[in-house]
């Protein structure tokens, strides 16, 4: 008899819905927009409190220059992480969230929820690094995308190994890198530069390497 072939979990599959946790998390994110999207418009606290919570939690490169100094102790720190809990716009927010959603819900499945957490902070950190070694950019940096394609690197790489590991066509693999690398490029194009692709690479390579490190996919695993 023969055994199953290998293969990664594909966005979808397995139980309905995104685990709970994942809710939460998202639900966090958009939350946290709703607030400073009332407060720009006047229904809650001040005008100001999307500068004033960019000001406390963006990413700012210019932090890490020897001998700056933050807002508050720890806040070159602290900001790695951070930024990934604000957005520019609602829109922003939701495309995170469903990339968040859809692609947790695999992922969650198979890592379960705590290495699926830590692989959302750690692309996220990640992702602002990269942004600081790849970018001049000295203005802020928010949104959970680099955590987002975090979650890409680890399903891409999942992918990959299953069918490297039953001799079936890489192709959809590459496909879907070559899609990711347009997207970001169309995106920059579109934005005039203001993408931070830097950060999507960081949190990608970091997915993958999740998937060779903390979140390996059993060689049993099959869909």
């Amino acid at each position: 008899m023969r055994s199953p072939i290998p293969r990664a979990p594909r966005p979808g599959s397995g139980s309905a819905g995104a685990p709970g946790y994942l809710w939460v998390l998202v639900g966090l994110l958009v939350a946290i927009e709703l607030v400073l999207t009332a407060a720009e418009a006047g229904l809650v606290g001040q005008p100001g409190l999307r500068v004033g919570a960019f000001m406390l939690g963006a990413f700012w490169p210019p932090l890490l220059v020897p001998g700056a100094e933050g807002l508050y102790p720890g806040q070159r720190f602290v900001m790695f992480l951070s930024h990934a809990f604000l957005h520019g716009s609602l829109g922003h927010v939701a495309m995170n969230g469903v990339i968040l959603l859809a692609l947790g819900k695999a992922l969650g499945e198979r890592a379960g929820a705590v290495r699926t957490l830590a692989l959302f902070a750690l692309s996220a950190i990640a992702g602002a690094a990269a942004f600081a070694l790849l970018s001049s950019a000295s203005g802020p940096m928010i949104g959970a995308s680099g955590a987002a394609f975090g979650f890409f690197g680890l399903w891409n790489a999942w992918d990959f190994t299953a069918r490297l590991r039953a001799g079936l066509p890489l192709r959809p693999v590459l496909a879907t890198v070559a899609g990711l690398v347009l997207i970001n490029v169309a995106l920059w194009l579109f934005l005039g530069g203001g993408l931070a692709w830097q950060a999507h690479l960081g949190g990608y390579l970091t997915g993958w390497a999740a998937a060779f490190t903390f979140a390996r996919l059993s060689p049993r695993a099959a869909v």
